[in-house]
């Protein structure tokens, strides 16, 4: 059974995941998606890099969902510091139910095709973004 596909995921936005699967950068890195409701494909927002937590929280909409591919450098506790690649399934509670809907049709393809297999949820906006929060949920 072949799986519908409501949201299209272009060359470009795919090339752009794989640049940044393979880049290696010091601090806390960020790839932020967004869904074009027109054309009903994905295209890359934002690339941030060797950022804080709470400066990702400010640049995320407080009412629009994005997927965000992140590399968090997460220090264990016996000493070792990986450094996994996750993503951050934004959707604030203010997005608008047809976007919302959007986002969650092509949810399990984007985690396919950027290749993450840990998912954060973050729906309470900036607040709820924050590096203990990103600890809990990663380590």
């Amino acid at each position: 059974m072949s799986q519908s596909k409501t949201i299209d995921i272009p060359v470009q936005v795919r090339e752009e995941l794989r640049k940044f699967r393979f880049s290696r950068l010091e601090g806390i890195s960020v790839l932020i998606v967004k869904i074009n409701k027109q054309k009903l494909c994905l295209e890359v927002d934002e690339r941030l890099e060797n950022i804080s937590v709470e400066e990702l929280a400010d640049e995320l909409p407080e009412n629009a969902p994005r997927y965000v591919v992140i590399s968090y450098p997460l220090k264990h506790a016996d000493g070792r510091l990986a450094v996994p690649l996750a993503m951050i399934n934004w959707k604030p509670t203010t997005s608008s139910p047809e976007m919302n809907t959007l986002h969650a049709s092509g949810l399990s393809m984007f985690q396919q095709v950027a290749q993450v297999s840990r998912i954060v949820e973050v729906r309470d906006g900036a607040e709820a973004l924050t590096e203990d929060y990103l600890n809990k949920s990663l380590g």
